[in-house]
């Protein structure tokens, strides 16, 4: 005879009988007991420039940072891929409104490139496209490299952040997707051959907000006739930030949030670039309202970026039209953020 499930209820769903009570939740699970409160989330103000290792990807490591300062908000000042490591400035508070001049500062690499194979994705995680037993000597090199130097049309990778219709280059190339891109101006200032070995040449760059690196040692391949793609990649200077001012995630983490302060750099350092101008109150007031100020004296600039200053504390930035500064970032610099003379 077969049986059912039906047939027998299992123990729970029997009715208790004359005298017996069914037992509520909190007599079944045992109690716990509160939950420790987390700590309240800080206003803090400032860059941190971190030394980003291989395997981390952009976004973890701004989490890395926040958590490390407790901090209510941070963001990055250009994505460095996993595979790559180096200088990853991540600003906290105040310091995200300064992140597009960082973005658009010069930077520099330091490169592998693995001749005799291209890939999908121009970097080691890529499959292979094309092989060539070709390999280039070091003098062949360096003569394509002044190719590349100047405002040059760079065509990005396939597997790249650029949007297509709404989509990232690289969501369409994962889904099988031909991806065409067109060529974008970038501008290169230098590049030079630093070591070579025959099946692999080490190159240092500098160059300008766009630039693929990948891309560079794709068309550098095609170009020698021998294909080749990027195996390694450091980033050693963004903007005004360099390796000599940076930090490792461990050494910004082990000592917890009071001692990571001490790799706190000020938000106006972002702002090397462009000339400062030193308010009294009143201005420094009004600008932080969001008004216009007129700028005396004789080494107030006359146009172009600027950015203001009261006390020594960042107010604003702006454009300088006809002696007037007119803000179009304002800041409140309240809470834990570094001074001028901070690191």
């Amino acid at each position: 005879m077969t049986v059912s499930i039906e047939d027998h209820p299992p123990a729970e769903r029997a009715v208790p009988g004359p005298g017996t009570e069914r037992r509520g939740p909190e007599e079944r699970r045992p109690q716990r007991g509160p939950r420790p409160d987390r700590p309240k989330r800080r206003d803090v103000s400032g860059w941190v420039i971190l030394d980003k290792p291989v395997g981390m990807t952009s976004t973890h490591a701004v989490a890395v940072v926040k958590r490390a300062f407790n901090a209510k908000k941070a963001g990055h000042a250009g994505t460095l891929d996993p595979l790559a490591s180096g200088i990853l400035p991540i600003a906290l508070g105040e310091a995200t409104k300064t992140v597009p001049f960082v973005m658009d500062g010069r930077k520099a690499y330091r490169f592998t490139v693995q001749w005799g194979v291209e890939t999908d994705t121009d970097d080691a995680e890529g499959r292979a496209v094309a092989t060539s037993e070709a390999r280039p000597e070091r003098a062949a090199v360096e003569a394509a490299l002044p190719t590349f130097v100047g405002a040059i049309e760079q065509v990005p990778p396939r597997y790249s952040a650029i949007k297509i219709q709404g989509e990232r280059a690289y969501d369409l190339a994962r889904e099988g997707e031909i991806v065409e891109l067109v060529a974008r101006p970038v501008q290169i200032d230098r590049l030079a051959v630093v070591e070579h070995d025959g099946e692999r040449t080490v190159i240092e760059a500098e160059c300008g907000k766009g630039t693929y690196v990948r891309a560079l040692a794709r068309d550098l391949g095609r170009m020698l006739g021998c294909y080749g793609h990027v195996s390694a990649l450091r980033r050693t200077r963004v903007g005004p930030f360099s390796e000599a001012e940076s930090c490792s995630a461990a050494g910004l983490t082990e000592g917890g949030p009071e001692a990571a302060l001490a790799h706190l750099r000020p938000v106006e350092t972002a702002l090397d670039a462009i000339p400062e101008v030193t308010v009294s109150r009143d201005l420094g007031l009004r600008l932080m309202r969001g008004q216009s100020v007129i700028l005396r004296g004789r080494d107030a600039p006359v146009e172009g970026k600027a950015f203001a200053t009261c006390g020594g504390i960042l107010v604003a930035v702006g454009d300088v039209e006809r002696g007037e500064l007119v803000p179009h970032r304002v800041f409140h610099l309240g809470g834990t953020a570094p001074g001028r003379n901070a690191g």
